[in-house]
């Protein structure tokens, strides 16, 4: 399984970017895929998930309304769409997968939950 992010930059505040994770190796027709930015000497923290079988979506409180996750089944993609950025989501951008998830509706919110990971894409939000 391997995980690749790309789409990471210098981006103005306010400004829009989008990340993008290209997954192969497996099928994740059950899975849960995430978003989890590392600020420099803070833990992994959970932004966005979403159930493949269900297409739902969870975010933290943080990024909601400015964050959108989703899935490109045809490219085997993971997205993620940042508006209005605020230097404070400055980080590594890794993606990570859970491949499967229970029946039980929850947000997988915790990295410790995941098992594959991309190596990360830098987003830097500064004027």
């Amino acid at each position: 399984v391997q995980l690749v992010e790309s789409g990471g930059g210098l981006v103005q505040p306010g400004g829009p970017l989008s990340l993008s994770c290209a997954t192969s190796g497996g099928t994740f027709s059950r899975a849960a895929m995430a978003w989890f930015p590392q600020a420099p000497g803070k833990e992994r923290e959970f932004v966005a998930t979403m159930r493949v079988t269900s297409g739902t979506t969870y975010y933290a409180d943080s990024v909601k309304g400015r964050f959108t996750i989703s899935r490109d089944n045809a490219k085997n993609t993971v997205n993620l769409q940042m508006n209005s950025l605020k230097p404070e989501d400055t980080a590594v951008y890794f993606c990570a997968v859970r491949p499967f998830v229970l029946k039980d509706g929850r947000a997988y919110i915790d990295p410790t939950e995941y098992t594959y990971w991309g190596q990360g894409t830098q987003v830097t939000v500064s004027p």
